[in-house]
This record gives structure tokens, C-alpha cells and sequence, in this order.
């Protein structure tokens, strides 16, 4: 008899749980289709969560919290250009975007948009990502304003959470109109406003 490795087990259930999630929803997801595509038994799924909303806490803490903060946090660590860092990142999350998310949008926020009225546990977990994604922006924001690469009157913490909802106002566009060409026309108008938060440069031969 084959034995299982228990970690890989769990994590086996953890990603097909998410698959399911992703696509259909949490409340739409059954735990049959889980074991099902894990060939795992229901004791062996029970053994490693209690209840389908154990699985889901845990499908937000280890899956989707690395999944989104991953993509975003590396290009601000450390940054004094957080203009140029923001931009970047558009580009390269737009080229590497995979055809998931056109067709099913961001996990982040179609969990917050199901589950987050209904579920304290999955409310706190999803704000829990919410504000650390924004916090990464807004301390580069600081370290900008710090460095004179972003101008002094910007509210980082406020001009964050304005960029975290506009990527995400652009993911549920394209998910809506699965088309990848709208989404890079609403981030085309994101940058311009992103180039914005610099300081004016100065006008060639006007004088104080």
C-alpha cells in the first residue's frame, strides 16, 4: 500500500480547493469535487480541516495572501522611486497575467465580494491582505516624498488604497468583458495618473 506524505496531502487539498473556489465560489464549491480532483478520502481531508470553512480560511491564509502579495511586494521593498515601481509592476502583472484571470478575475476580490458580508472569519482575513498590499504601497509612498520623487501633498495611505481599487476595479472589467485589451486600456490611464504623483518639474526659463 502507498503510503501519503500528510504535508503534501494537505497541500494538495489546499490547491484543489482553491481551483474549485476560484472558479465557482466558495459556497458554490463541494467538497466532492475537492476529493475528486485529490483522489484523497473525505477522513483524510477531515483529518487536516474540520469543516469546509477551516479549508477556505486556510485556502485565504497560505494560497491566495502569498498569491497577491507576492506579485506586489518585492517591487516596492526598499524603493525611492515608487512611481517608476508602481508602473513597472502594472506593465509586468499585465504582460504575466495569466488567461485565469481574465476569465475569473482576482481571487482577492472575489472573495471579499462573496464572502466578506457574510463570514467575520474570511472579512478579517481578506482585510488582513487588504491592508498589508496597501501598506507596502503607502511606505513607498513615504520613502518617496522622503527622497522628492513624489510630491509632498500626496496621501500615501489614501492614494494606496485608491491604486488597490482601481487594480481591482480592472480585474472585475476584464472578468465582466473577458477581454485583456480593456484591461490594459484601464491601466494605460492608471499610469497617467500614477506619473502624476511626482513633483511639477520646473518650466525651462521661468524664473522665481
Amino acid at each position: 500500500m502507498v503510503r501519503r506524505d500528510p504535508d503534501r496531502t494537505r497541500q494538495e487539498i489546499l490547491e484543489a480547493a482553491f481551483h474549485e473556489m476560484y472558479r465557482h465560489g466558495f459556497q458554490a464549491t463541494g467538497l466532492e469535487a475537492i476529493l475528486e480532483r485529490t483522489g484523497v478520502t473525505k477522513g483524510a481531508l477531515y483529518h487536516h480541516f474540520r469543516n469546509k470553512t477551516e479549508l477556505g480560511y486556510a485556502v485565504v491564509d497560505e494560497i491566495v495572501r502569498p498569491w497577491m502579495l507576492e506579485r506586489w511586494r518585492a517591487h516596492f521593498e526598499d524603493t525611492t522611486d515608487p512611481v517608476t515601481a508602481l508602473k513597472r509592476v502594472m506593465t509586468a502583472i499585465l504582460d504575466e497575467m495569466p488567461e485565469d484571470v481574465i476569465l475569473f478575475g482576482c481571487p482577492l476580490n472575489n472573495l471579499t465580494q462573496e464572502m466578506s458580508g457574510v463570514d467575520e472569519g474570511f472579512r478579517v482575513r481578506l482585510e488582513s491582505i487588504m491592508e498589508e498590499w496597501r501598506g507596502s504601497i503607502a511606505d513607498a509612498l513615504r520613502r518617496g516624498q522622503v527622497q522628492g520623487s513624489v510630491r509632498a501633498d500626496v496621501d500615501p495611505e489614501a492614494t494606496a488604497l485608491f491604486l488597490i481599487a482601481s487594480w481591482e476595479g480592472m480585474a472585475g472589467v476584464a472578468k465582466s468583458l473577458q477581454d485583456r485589451a480593456q484591461a490594459a486600456a484601464v491601466l494605460g490611464v492608471l499610469g497617467e495618473l500614477v506619473e502624476g504623483l511626482r513633483p511639477a518639474r520646473p518650466v525651462a526659463g521661468a524664473t522665481a
